[in-house]
């Protein structure tokens, strides 16, 4: 048996082994996040069904996604957790920010402009077509 032949079979293996490696590992953590699951989390299906955890039981989860409508689900189904948007402490209000601070003046705004024609107009007249592109003249 060839040496180089081991190295590459020993390679494989090991290449093999880390795949699943790693495979087992997210299989574990999805698994775990299933298992750990609370009443009022925001989670997203496997279909992309957004919802909030109202009930578990056992392996059904009843989700509501919009109040007064709730459906139930395998527990296997629920994908991931979705984390709640940040909302800014900061009040925002239009009419303190200035607009020509915030857009440039007017000249600034004309300068940027750019013209778009709406018709053909502005486009060059058509190429008469070449001797050897007529089949009549051949």
């Amino acid at each position: 048996m060839d040496f180089s032949f081991i190295i590459i079979l020993a390679l494989a293996f090991g290449a093999m082994w880390l795949m699943t490696n790693r495979t087992r590992k997210q299989q574990r953590q999805a698994a775990d996040f299933r298992a750990n699951l609370e009443v009022g989390q925001e989670v997203m299906t496997g279909s992309g069904l957004f919802g909030t955890v109202v009930d578990i039981e056992d392996d059904i989860i009843t989700l509501e996604s919009t109040p007064g409508n709730e459906s139930r689900w395998l527990r296997a189904a629920i994908a991931k957790l979705v984390e709640p948007p940040v909302e800014d402490d900061e009040e925002y209000d239009e009419d303190e920010v200035d607009d020509e601070e915030s857009y440039g003046s007017e000249d600034e705004q004309a300068a940027d402009a750019i013209d778009v024609p709406d018709d053909l107009s502005s486009m060059p007249p058509a190429r008469p077509a070449r001797d050897e592109d007529d089949p009549e003249k051949k």
